[in-house]
């Protein structure tokens, strides 16, 4: 017995009232109208014919049933009308509204230090650009919701995607991405000038550079002290990451020490004014292992912003009582025709 009655539960889910119902108001108007106004006496004189009372009888009680048949359906119709005026409406499928994230520019190192074997992965030893893109890879496989947009520099900074919801265009472009691309220099200033400058374009809201890099600044027009100061004027924020490091080669695929490795080449100072500049954080990556975990804390300072409440949106229905209440008229004003 449950399920005859299933259509009505769902029926009455579906119900969102009225949008006007103030207009109902107007139901009473006619007997109101009818009421109030006095009666219009003919003036004309009677006709009088034989079997007067007879056929006044007859036309009584036929009339009477005609008379009652026609206001029934005139006042069925006004209701609809009424109805209509009021707006039904129902609720529509539920949908999730769109949820705004943040705008993170992704800033990678393609510069000629960038292919020194010196991370393990996997059991092997590779390039600093490898173990970058594998960790990258699962950072962006985490930032559904958020735009984000993916820039390289060497001797030159480029963006190779714009800020975009599709994450899997950034992954192929990161995928592609070869040391040496941009030049085997590093252009640091420049590729801050640069993002901040595509972040600058879209509307105010979290503003973000994660900036990935192995080496001090040798190239470009722009230097990163002054390139953080423009960031700062921008609210974006700047997180930098200074990776590699170890003091560790590859010899027939296996890792094993530098030669008198010590003096490591990253001007780790720079970059922690540059985050400390624009509200950020500096990090230090020495294996992959210290990336990912790092990745992971950016993932805890950026939360994706989450998708909003489900919502059901309300449809128009008063189409099907107008539609109805003409028909209905319709018949009312035919019918007296036919029996005349």
């Amino acid at each position: 017995m449950i399920g005859d009655w299933s259509w009505l539960q769902a029926l009455r889910d579906a119900y969102a009232g009225f949008a006007w119902p103030w207009m109902w108001l107007a139901f009473p108007l006619p007997w109101l109208t009818r009421w109030m106004l006095p009666p219009i006496r003919g003036t004309s004189a009677a006709l009088r014919v034989p079997y007067g009372g007879q056929l006044r009888s007859i036309a009584t009680v036929h009339g009477f049933r005609g008379r009652r048949r026609v206001a029934a359906l005139a006042w069925l119709a006004w209701f609809l009308l009424c109805a209509a005026a009021a707006r039904p409406q129902t609720f529509g499928e539920a949908v999730t509204p769109p949820h705004a994230g943040r705008d993170l520019m992704l800033a990678v190192d393609l510069s000629g230090s960038m292919s020194e074997a010196d991370m393990a992965l996997g059991g092997s030893v590779v390039d600093r650009l490898t173990a970058a893109k594998a960790v990258l890879a699962d950072f962006l496989d985490r930032r559904s919701g958020d735009r984000v947009g993916l820039l390289v520099f060497g001797q030159r900074a480029y963006a190779l995607t714009p800020l975009t919801l599709d994450l899997q265009s950034v992954r192929e472009q990161l995928r592609d991405s070869v040391v040496g691309l941009a030049g085997r220099e590093t252009a640091l200033g420049d590729a801050i000038g640069l993002a901040v400058k595509r972040l600058s374009a879209r509307e105010k809201g979290q503003r973000v550079l994660i900036l990935l890099t192995d080496g001090v600044n040798t190239a470009g027009m722009l230097e990163p002290l002054k390139a953080a100061e423009l960031a700062a004027q921008a609210r974006v924020r700047v997180h930098t990451i200074a990776f590699g490091g170890s003091g560790m080669t590859s010899f027939f695929g296996m890792a094993v020490p530098l030669p008198g490795a010590g003096g490591e080449e990253i001007d780790e100072a720079t970059l922690r004014r540059i985050a400390d500049m624009t509200g950020g954080r500096s990090f230090r990556a020495r294996d992959i292992e210290q990336l990912a975990s790092i990745y992971a804390e950016l993932d805890r300072l950026e939360p994706v912003a989450q998708p909003g409440e489900q919502v059901r949106p309300r449809v128009e229905r008063y189409a099907v009582p107008l539609l109805a209440g003409l028909c209905v008229g319709l018949l009312a004003f035919v019918l007296p025709r036919r029996h005349s």
